[in-house]
């Protein structure tokens, strides 16, 4: 896993933001071999989360990604208040927010199928395997297939060797 990805984790543990890993990161923390070029986060939409959210991200200069460089663009809390999900470029590396996914994954939801995990150093909530294979099924992506085959493996091997957790 990319250091980045531990850099920006700490920046939001530090400002004490709540969030969920989920995606391609949650994938490697369970074991999967896929590469993955950003880290997805469910975030909690409370004022107060966005507010710690946005006082963390500003420094990092988030901006949207692929987005031209000329987009007036600001990432403040009523941006983030207005809007649900963003995928942006930060100074960090590549951070998807994601206030809900497919199928209805919000904070509160995914908060309960989640695991304390530590990634570089950093003490977070990851989602739960058997979750984010539903939410890479529910997303329908052709990309996700696969990721879906490998997750399943790995359970069914956790399964087998009586260990539900990782």
């Amino acid at each position: 896993m990319a250091s980045q990805f531990g850099d920006i984790l700490r920046v939001l543990v530090q400002h004490r933001v709540r969030f969920v890993i989920v995606g391609g990161v949650a994938g490697a923390i369970h074991g999967s071999s896929r590469a993955t070029y950003d880290i997805d986060l469910v975030y909690d939409r409370k004022r107060d989360n966005v507010e710690r959210l946005v006082s963390a991200l500003q420094p990092l200069d988030p901006y949207l990604r692929d987005a031209p460089p000329d987009l007036p663009f600001r990432f403040d809390v009523q941006t983030v208040l207005s809007g649900l999900n963003f995928t942006l470029t930060t100074s960090l590396g590549a951070l998807d927010l994601f206030g809900e996914t497919v199928g209805g994954a919000t904070y509160t939801r995914l908060v309960k199928h989640s695991d304390e995990v530590e990634v570089s150093g950093v003490r977070c909530l990851c989602v739960d395997i058997e979750r984010l294979i539903e939410m890479k099924r529910a997303s329908g992506r052709p990309r996700d297939f696969d990721a879906i085959a490998e997750l399943k493996a790995i359970l069914d091997a956790r399964l087998r060797g009586g260990q539900t957790k990782k």
